[in-house]
Parts: C-alpha cells; structure tokens; sequence
C-alpha cells in the first residue's frame, strides 16, 4: 500500500482517520462515453489542487473501502487558471479555479495522470503571464 501524508482536514480526519480516498477525474464530453483525466490515491482530505485540469470534470471520491464519499457532475470552468481546487462539501464536490497562495501551501496536488503531491511554493508575475511553482512527493510501501 502507498501512503501519503498526514490528512490535513481535521473534519474528515475525524471521520476518516488513517483512512485513504482515490479522487477519480473524468472529462465527461470527450469520445462517446468520457476518459480518464486523474486519479489519485491519498489520506483523506477535503480539498484537492488539480493542475491543468480540462475545462469540464466529472470527479468521484471513494473511501478505501469503496464508499462513494462525494462527488461533481459536469463542473465546468470559470476561467483560465493553472490551478484549480476541488472541496468537498457534503456529498457534493465543488470546483474553483485559483492563482495559489501561502494558505494554500502543503494541500494535495493532482497531476495530469494521477501522480499526487503537497504544494510547497507559489510565484506568479503580477499581470499572471509568468508562475513557477514547487511540489514534493514522497511515497512509502507498506
């Protein structure tokens, strides 16, 4: 088993603790029934960054167990952004696209694919032409 992090939500921790998620992302109106985008495995959390994620998502996040824990149907994008984050409220998921901050540091990023990592930096230019950004990984077998 791969285990990332420590969970950084105290609500799902607790509802949740020491328990994993897959985050499975689909864009929805691509080819006759959509194709994967991402997915992801990793402690439970309620807020995901995906990078470049496509312009509509269809995202289901399943406890370890199977469970379905929430989801979004056809979230469309609002503007054109490298980042975008994905909360879980309820049993629904809700999408905004952002420009990173320092209260973003240390929450989970989703790459193109699947592979999962904690943001460690952000720098975007002020007229946002120009971002450079820092992720770490880390993996453990167990």
């Amino acid at each position: 088993m791969c285990r990332f992090w420590p969970v950084r939500s105290t609500r799902v921790a607790a509802m949740t603790a020491n328990q994993l998620q897959t985050w499975d992302l689909w864009i929805p109106d691509a080819a006759a029934t959509g194709v994967p985008f991402a997915r992801g495995r990793l402690d439970a959390t309620d807020v995901l960054i995906v990078h470049s994620a496509p312009h509509m998502l269809t995202v289901e996040v399943r406890a370890d167990s199977g469970d379905l824990v929430a989801s979004g149907r056809d979230l469309a994008r609002t503007q054109q952004v490298p980042m975008t984050r994905l909360r879980v409220e309820g049993d629904q998921v809700r999408r905004e696209e952002i420009w990173p901050s320092e209260s973003d540091f240390d929450t989970p990023v989703l790459l193109p694919g699947g592979e999962v990592g904690r943001l460690r930096g952000w720098w975007h230019r002020e007229d946002r032409r120009e971002w450079r950004w820092t992720v770490e990984f880390h993996n453990r077998l167990d």
